[in-house]
């Protein structure tokens, strides 16, 4: 049994996934023989540390009752630096200006001969080429599953399954609260303020959801995919961006007479990276409803390939972490 002993650093909606995901699956892991230790944990106040393991499940619980994780006033980039362990899991909030605290927390794991596997977008969208120079250097695993495609499983597929095959372009629907908000205002000749307050409503929508309706959000992805798959120095002002914010019920319904649904496109290759409303005929691939994402695969040698799934939610975004975590100590 390998004893691997992690920290979740950031405990929002993202790192608690990914606790209730770890208690849900241990037997799962042990048959796998790992034995997942988390001997950390850090939210943005506090931060609970145990060498010999945390209890997750009170962690949860206090979280929920307190609004903390423990007693430690100390931070995760403290953690990473000071506390002996082999995997940092990076969770925290998304910074596309800055790339904020977990870019920090990703060098300093780096630099201290740390595995890092994160949901966190921001700084991939900013130093992706720095980043993974900096974990191969220091013979550490790099895994961003969740940055993407939320459970959609994208970049292990294509470096995984479909290796030894050249990806010539992706496009996708890559932001689920954008498309539950032209489905909607689609199915209801509604507006887009009032679908908006809808999903904001349901949780679906941030209360400020600038980074998702102005397809902010969906070009973070399409650059990580730029860097990691296509091998590019991108960054998020190499995107073409417009949102969904000026689309109106009567667009709507005359591309749906004409056979059509409009959707938030992204399209990334070795020519172009772009994100912008487009038509879509009813019944394509790409034509998915609600909250889904999508994505296509143009490849040399296995034709298109449809990915569609879930890309967002807590368990969801911690499935594919969990994944990333296997696949390392599976290798």
């Amino acid at each position: 049994m390998k004893r691997i002993k992690a920290s979740i650093i950031g405990f929002g909606s993202v790192g608690q996934g990914v606790a209730r995901v770890l208690l849900r699956k241990k037997e799962e892991l042990s048959s796998m023989g790992l034995d997942i230790a988390v001997v950390a944990v850090a939210d943005s106040k506090t931060a609970v540390i145990d060498q010999q393991g945390v209890d997750l499940a009170m962690v949860l619980e206090r979280k929920a009752s307190e609004g903390i994780v423990g007693d430690e006033h100390i931070t995760g980039h403290d953690i990473i630096r000071d506390i002996e362990h082999d995997l940092v899991i990076e969770t925290t909030p998304t910074n596309i200006d800055t790339g904020g605290v977990g870019l920090q927390n990703m060098l300093t794991a780096f630099n201290k001969k740390r595995h890092v596997v994160t949901s966190n977008k921001g700084p991939l969208a900013l130093k992706y080429r720095e980043l993974a120079a900096l974990a191969e250097r220091s013979g550490c695993a790099f895994r961003f599953e969740a940055t993407v495609g939320g459970a959609m499983p994208l970049i292990n597929l294509i470096k995984d399954t479909l290796a030894g095959n050249d990806v010539i372009s992706i496009e996708g629907i890559f932001n689920g609260t954008c498309n539950y908000i032209l489905t909607r205002m689609m199915e209801e000749h509604a507006t887009y303020e009032l679908m908006l307050a809808e999903a904001q409503e349901l949780g679906i929508a941030e209360k400020d959801p600038i980074y998702d309706v102005e397809g902010i959000d969906a070009a973070c992805k399409l650059v990580i995919l730029a860097n990691a798959i296509f091998g590019m120095d991108a960054t998020y002002k190499d995107v073409h961006v417009t949102g969904i914010s000026r689309i109106t019920p009567e667009a709507l319904m005359l591309a749906e007479t004409d056979g059509y649904v409009i959707k938030l496109i992204g399209e990334v290759s070795k020519n172009r990276i772009q994100v912008a409303p487009r038509l879509v005929p009813i019944g394509h691939p790409l034509a998915v409803g609600g909250t889904l994402n999508v994505a296509s695969l143009q490849t040399d040698l296995a034709g298109p390939v449809i990915v569609v799934g879930r890309g967002a939610g807590s368990i969801e975004t911690a499935s594919a972490i969990l994944s990333d975590i296997v696949s390392i100590y599976k290798d």
